[in-house]
């Protein structure tokens, strides 16, 4: 049995440097490039995250607290894979950077995982949100939630396919619009809220009700902040890479703690800690405080925003590291064709989108979010890990940024990544299980497929 041929349009291998060269043009500028970071981020999660986390955590004090935390835990995650980006301007991102550090096997886990858990998971929960939120504003059924959003992550697959400029207007325009609305719902709680009626106003402790969920709230947190590395899986089509990753990285993961941080503060303004607890839709209970009935038509529509940025920015990115995953001859070949007239990874794209349908078809939200969390994070901490191990083992490389505050910003990180992965595989056994289950059954499908390959 012999394995596909490439493509007509696939990129070629470098066989000087074992990794492939790219044919996608490069046309995101800094803006663009922040754009995607954010917009990716800044989808579901803080408007649905907080009310486990206050569930969770019980207080004042450990809510605040926890939100810096993931603020911090991501921007020091930037910090260090900025250096990794700037070194390797490669479309795959994490995906390149294990390749680099740790040879063909950990980065061929990273793209199986991220074929099977991580990408279907993060368009299907992210086209959820989506779903639930426009039946709310056009009055359909529960029975078309999955279906409108198997046909949001189809048209935005189709729409990536067609132009990758295409696509990086409308992260921008869907981001300024996301972040706009968010930071205007914040200022709307302290100008309009009830001075005395929020948590700010009635704080109930500074310690955690428990540690133990203190450390499962981080979980969900994370959730709302991820997407700091997503740019990097776009590389390839960034201008000036060595000054425009870096850039685009760090500042994007500042602005999205700094939107955060003013949205918790409004909700907190709001809302005392046991009534966010209960709140399953924190957001739309805020705006109803606010502005009465009309509130949730205007959540309704901010929510709908801010996950088709989401989701449009995860199509953008996730598609690319299945397309350098091919083209580095880890997956049929094919995949990695690109359009010889729109130069975008159709094949790849395709691909994505056809998984995350399925997914959506099948599995609840909370089954999707679970799932890309202890999917990736594993592979956030090897990447962090690479730069240490690359600084050790290449030091010729040329590095057009280094690390800001090397080596105690990527211990750090690692401290608390690894920490998260462990209360997880502690107190949710069977998710952990899952996740982890799947990664190492990577190893034997690694190896068959060498086998396939050289058949």
């Amino acid at each position: 049995m012999s394995v596909p041929q490439a493509a007509p349009h696939a990129a070629p291998a470098d066989h000087d440097t074992g990794t492939f060269v790219d044919e996608l043009p490069r046309r995101l500028g800094i803006w663009s490039a922040a754009a995607v970071l954010v917009g990716s981020t800044i989808g579901s999660g803080i408007f649905r995250v907080p009310a486990p986390v206050a569930e969770r955590v019980g207080t004042l004090g450990a809510f605040s607290l926890i939100w810096i935390v993931g603020a911090l835990v991501a921007l020091m995650g930037a910090l260090t894979i900025a250096e990794l980006a700037a070194m390797f301007p490669r479309s795959g991102g994490v995906y390149v950077f294990l390749r680099e550090a740790y040879g063909p096997l950990p980065a061929f886990l990273f793209g199986w995982t991220e074929l099977l858990v991580i990408r279907p998971s993060a368009l299907g929960a992210i086209a959820m949100i989506f779903a639930e939120y426009a039946g709310r504003m056009f009055g359909y059924g529960p029975g078309w939630v999955r279906w409108v959003a198997a046909g949001a992550i189809l048209g935005l697959g189709l729409a990536n396919i067609r132009s990758v400029k295409w696509g990086s207007v409308v992260q921008n325009l869907s981001t300024g619009a996301k972040v706009i609305a968010i930071v205007g719902l914040a200022f709307a709680a302290f100008l309009l809220g009830d001075r005395g009626g929020g948590a700010l106003a009635n704080p109930n402790g500074l310690a955690p009700t428990s540690w133990v969920g203190f450390g499962l709230a981080l979980v969900s947190v994370m959730w709302a902040y991820d997407g700091w590395a997503d740019l990097t899986f776009m590389a390839g089509e960034v201008k000036d890479p060595g000054r425009t990753m870096p850039r685009a990285i760090i500042g994007g993961v500042l602005a999205v703690a700094a939107i955060y941080l003013t949205i918790v503060a409004g909700y907190l303004f709001v809302m005392t800690m046991p009534e966010m607890a209960k709140s399953t839709l924190v957001a739309s209970d805020v705006a109803q405080k606010i502005f009465g009935p009309v509130g949730a038509s205007v959540v309704a529509g901010m929510v709908m925003i801010s996950t088709f940025g989401a989701l449009n920015g995860s199509t953008m990115t996730g598609p690319r590291i299945l397309y350098a995953m091919a083209a580095d001859g880890n997956f049929f070949s094919p995949i990695a064709a690109v359009h010889p007239r729109w130069k975008t990874p159709y094949a790849a794209i395709g691909l994505a989108a056809s998984l995350g349908i399925a997914y959506v078809l099948g599995r609840s939200f909370q089954q999707l979010a679970d799932s890309f969390v202890l999917g990736i994070w594993p592979f956030y901490a090897l990447s962090v890990l690479a730069v240490f191990r690359l600084r050790r083992t290449r030091p010729d490389l040329p590095r057009p940024y280094r690390t800001a505050g090397y080596p105690v910003v990527p211990v750090l990180f690692l401290v608390g990544a690894c920490g998260m992965l462990l209360n997880s595989a502690i107190n949710d056994t069977a998710n952990s299980a899952l996740g982890f289950g799947i990664i190492l059954l990577g190893i034997p499908a690694y190896y068959l497929w060498r086998a396939v390959s050289k058949a």
